[in-house]
């Protein structure tokens, strides 16, 4: 995975610009916020659950090596054959050559984050396979030519209007009702024939369980169960920090994972995969392969400012509350990873210095951490990355230079008061009617938005007068 060449800056320039954008973000996020919300409200041991999450995910990362192998010693037990990837190179190179040794033709995909942080995708399209994407959203994608945007709803960057029109010019037997309903339908006609003639399915794994050596996937379409069940190769590719240590406490994380990420209590379809078809079973692959990825997962086990970036389980509640990402979406965010979690991961996975602009895409204003089902402080981390940015050089010249001028200023309160007087006295001139559209050093941000007039004295001078009046 390389995030894009085109600078951050750009990236988002186009998000802002891009008006359809703004209302397909808003439909989703705000739709998810609200469920949450709801979700959270109805369950009044959320807290108490939260910190049971916590507790576990620290527990497996301090005892990473004993989880995983005894996940190996039991999925080998069970059958699977598992396989280890130290890089992302290396774990497409695997799968693809699973892929090649079951001569295989047609291959279906069911959404993996973890499979688009490897190259998968691509890897699989430029071995010759033909490659099916099975989840509505990822179809949705392939279709277009995208990436995901999202890591819940991949196509939340496109509108049901984007989508109605892109089924009408890529399906076999296009929808004729403009609903919901017909579109999902147009899909299940198009990818039924897929589902069925597969030679291998590829999954991801929300949870990794230790005890049994199964892997758990959570969906609320059913591909996922149908796109594994028919195919005589199931390949499951999975980071190394997805495990927990047995069922009750897979359960344990699934009651986080579902509220947190769509508001539900429990997910339409939880599946556990435990081993290749036996001679009684109905249904089921003959050979399951699990591929383990690393890809900077130990070196963030080892940099204790970043090990609490591996409890994350991918539910997405960081962005869908993030002031940033419901004004860009997540294609501006340039990795496999956007929002705030991303943010965290993306200079882990392709270096600080190709994306050090995201830590600084960051309000810090708290809300990802106070949404996230295992309390990762996420603020805290992305100023982590600011201070190494800082330590390494890789801040512009012109940055360190308007810190240096700053902290001249900021040393010297008189100066400091002469300057924000000026200041405010500058605003109000080009305010108008409490709002000011056009002032110069306001360009980035008056070019999208209004910025609001300031009050007729600073904060320091208000509160010494209040102070006053109330002695």
């Amino acid at each position: 995975m390389q995030t894009s060449v085109i600078s951050f800056h750009d990236r988002a320039q186009a998000a802002l610009d891009d008006p359809t954008l703004k209302i397909a973000i808003d439909r989703t996020t705000g739709n998810a916020e609200k469920k949450r919300a709801a979700a959270v409200a109805a369950f009044p041991q959320f807290e108490a659950a939260r910190d049971l999450g916590q507790r576990i995910k620290d527990h497996v990362v301090a005892h990473l090596d004993h989880y995983l192998l005894e996940f190996e010693r039991n999925a080998t037990a069970s059958g699977a054959k598992v396989h280890w990837a130290a890089t992302a190179e290396e774990a497409s190179r695997i799968v693809v050559d699973l892929c090649k040794q079951a001569n295989a033709k047609r291959v279906t995909r069911v959404k993996s984050m973890l499979g688009e942080e490897i190259g998968l995708p691509h890897a699989l399209d430029e071995a010759g396979f033909e490659r099916y994407e099975t989840d509505l959203a990822e179809h949705i994608v392939q279709l277009a030519g995208d990436r995901p945007s999202h890591i819940i709803w991949p196509s939340m960057h496109r509108t049901r209007e984007q989508v109605s029109a892109l089924f009408k010019q890529s399906h076999q037997q296009p929808h004729s009702e403009e609903t919901i309903e017909a579109m999902v339908e147009s899909a299940r006609r198009e990818l039924r024939d897929k589902f069925l003639s597969a030679d291998v399915a590829i999954s991801g794994a929300n949870f990794l369980l230790a005890d049994t050596g199964a892997t758990c996937t959570v969906t609320n379409e059913g591909n996922a169960e149908l796109t594994t069940s028919p195919p005589r190769v199931h390949i499951v590719t999975a980071g190394i920090e997805k495990l927990v240590p047995s069922l009750s406490h897979a359960f344990a994380m699934l009651r986080l994972l579902v509220r947190s990420a769509t508001g539900a209590e429990v997910t339409q379809y939880t599946t556990f995969h435990c081993g290749p078809r036996r001679p009684d079973d109905l249904d089921g692959p003959e050979e399951f392969h699990i591929v383990l990825v690393d890809n900077g997962r130990s070196k963030m086990l080892a940099d204790a400012s970043l090990r609490e970036m591996l409890r994350c389980i991918r539910c997405g509640a960081c962005m869908n509350h993030c002031v940033v990402f419901r004004q860009l979406g997540g294609h501006a965010y340039g990795g496999t990873y956007p929002g705030p979690m991303g943010a965290v991961l993306t200079p882990v996975l392709d270096g600080l210095e190709k994306s050090r602009d995201l830590a600084h895409a960051c309000t810090l204003n708290g809300k990802c951490q106070e949404v996230c089902p295992v309390k990762i402080p996420l603020p805290t981390l992305l100023r982590g990355w600011r201070d190494r940015s800082w330590r390494d050089g890789l801040e512009p010249t012109t940055t360190r230079i308007g810190l240096g001028l700053f902290t001249f200023v900021a040393s010297r309160p008189w100066l400091y008061r002469l300057g924000q007087g000026l200041a405010l006295r500058a605003m109000r001139l080009f305010g108008r009617n409490g709002w000011i559209s056009s002032m110069p050093g306001l360009g980035a941000w008056t070019r999208h938005r209004d910025f609001p007039v300031s009050e007729t004295s600073s904060f320091m001078a208000q509160y010494q007068r209040r102070k006053g009046q109330s002695s």
